[in-house]
């Protein structure tokens, strides 16, 4: 039995704090002690379900004081290492560049291995030059750098080849656990509909704009489709504004965050995806596992890596924009047989990223050895 604390900036909303709340509930599942500790200043709320035994933990409890001042942001990393010192765990997990720089000082000198994750493709986010400098200061001294992707471990090496890289892909759980707040499908979607399907912030980087425009070219010729966008953030009003210019209001739905993502995935013909760049991304797992075949970008990182050509889904090359968004899209809308047949290849990644295989590859890098209790 080991103590494990999870560092992470917040956990309400992202990709990251999905696995975050993941991974903490396997490892008190394995009889683990774990800490997941939120850093962001201004507290926030835990949006994922955990279990009971997680204790959660917000630094921002501890500092006492959640304006965002330099004064604060030295009380942070001070109260971190307290935190460190007063948990005592056996390993830390940190996710995120800016929390890992935090998480590899806080525990210096302290004899805490503490494994890092890099959660997008690095190249894709500049850095300020101060958190770029550290980044790369830093990763050498950390135990591990865990990235998603092979390409990812590639920049790695190129990047900090002092660095230790580990490639682990994030896990697909299926059924989904449900939390708030809850989006019921059958008071938006009028049946008998059928639906396209886009999960993510409402941030450019999703390329939400493209997708309407690529149903918008799709939708008179076939009215009994609808596309949904589940997400929120601040391209929000541009969306809407976009989808209302283009005759679609009552057909291309943003209904915000849903903590039940599984009931929409069930409810869904074909699932879509448009962003400019990627980690490993959760929500192309789990549509993949509900048994939905996929449209997306062919995007820096994570794809690629999950999507097979023409057995489970169709990866477009980013540079055909909303115009090979919708010539994919076309295929799937208008073969119900290809669509039944992909979702049910689709389904293997149940398999190929499996929890118990992505957890396993989690235990070797930390060091849990369940049948010993040490690290």
């Amino acid at each position: 039995m080991s103590r494990v604390l999870f560092v992470v900036s917040s956990m309400h909303g992202g990709g990251a704090e999905r696995v975050a709340a993941l991974l903490c509930n396997h490892w008190v599942a394995e009889g683990h002690h774990v800490t997941l500790m939120p850093t962001f200043s201004g507290r926030g709320n835990c949006l994922y379900p955990l279990d009971e035994r997680v204790r959660l933990d917000y630094l921002a409890d501890r500092v006492g004081n959640r304006r965002q001042t330099l004064i604060n942001k030295a009380r942070r990393f001070t109260a971190l290492r307290k935190a460190i010192r007063d948990i005592q765990p056996d390993v830390i997990v940190s996710f995120l560049t800016d929390v890992n720089v935090a998480a590899v000082l806080a525990a210096w000198g302290l004899k805490v291995p503490v494994v890092v994750s890099e959660r997008t493709y690095p190249p894709a986010l500049p850095l300020r030059r101060s958190l770029e400098a550290l980044r790369r200061w830093v990763y050498p001294k950390a135990t591990s750098v865990v990235v998603q992707t092979e390409r990812g471990c590639s920049w790695l090496e190129r990047y900090c080849p002092r660095a230790q890289g580990r490639v682990i892909p994030n896990p697909v759980f299926y059924p989904l656990p449900a939390g708030e707040p809850r989006l019921e499908p059958a008071r938006i979607i009028p049946p008998p509909a059928k639906v396209i399907l886009a999960v993510g912030r409402l941030g450019e980087e999703k390329g939400f704009a493209h997708l309407i425009q690529a149903f918008g070219e799709l939708a008179p010729d076939r009215p009994d489709w609808h596309l949904v966008i589940l997400g929120e953030g601040g391209e929000r009003r541009q969306l809407e504004t976009r989808r209302d210019g283009v005759g679609l209001s009552d057909r291309v739905h943003v209904p915000g965050r849903a903590g039940n993502p599984g009931d929409w995935y069930a409810l869904a013909d074909v699932y879509v995806m448009s962003s400019r760049f990627e980690g490993f991304p959760n929500t192309l797992l789990e549509a993949m596992a509900h048994g939905l075949p996929v449209v997306s970008f062919d995007c820096a990182t994570g794809p690629a890596e999950i999507l097979r050509e023409g057995v489970d889904g169709y990866l477009v090359p980013p540079e055909q924009g909303a115009e090979g968004l919708s010539r994919a899209l076309a295929v799937l809308m208008d073969d119900e047989s290809t669509r039944k047949t992909m979702g049910h290849a689709a389904t293997d990644v149940r398999e190929r990223f499996s929890p118990e295989r992505v957890m396993a590859a989690w235990d070797e890098v930390l060091g849990l050895h369940q049948d010993t209790g040490n690290v």
